[in-house]
């Protein structure tokens, strides 16, 4: 399966990519441009990420914008709702307003940092990402 992190902190993306591989081959952004590029083009090759771990607070667009433009490029692609990409917002923000706002933008989930590898794992499964 095919992972994107998208993470401007470079602990956080090496401490994801060691807890998710595998059973994910997982890819990397440093930012939500980058993110939403990666998302784009993995689309474009025919395979398509089946989860993003996404990062809020980030430079140039943070994690609610490149959620919002995720989910806005699968509706345009006709992607059905059971096969949109799940994705789980990993964060430091543990406020209601920005819960909201990940979960009002599509969000699959909310992981507050830090994180370990038994809330992910648990994370997956609750999704159906994993057994």
């Amino acid at each position: 399966m095919k992972c994107l992190i998208a993470d401007d902190d470079l602990m956080s993306r090496f401490m994801l990519k060691e807890i998710l591989n595998p059973p994910f081959n997982c890819d990397i952004a440093a930012n939500g441009e980058e993110a939403i590029i990666a998302f784009s083009v993995s689309h474009d090759r025919k395979y398509p990420y089946k989860l993003i771990c996404l990062d809020i607070e980030m430079p140039d667009c943070n994690g609610h914008d490149a959620l919002f433009q995720i989910r806005q490029i699968e509706k345009q692609l006709g992607v059905p709702p059971d096969l949109e990409v799940k994705v789980i917002m990993i964060t430091a923000l543990d406020d209601i307003k920005s819960v909201f706002e990940s979960f009002n933008n599509g969000a699959s989930s909310y992981i507050v940092k830090p994180f370990d590898r038994n809330k992910i794992m648990g994370e997956l499964r609750t999704l159906g990402l994993i057994a």
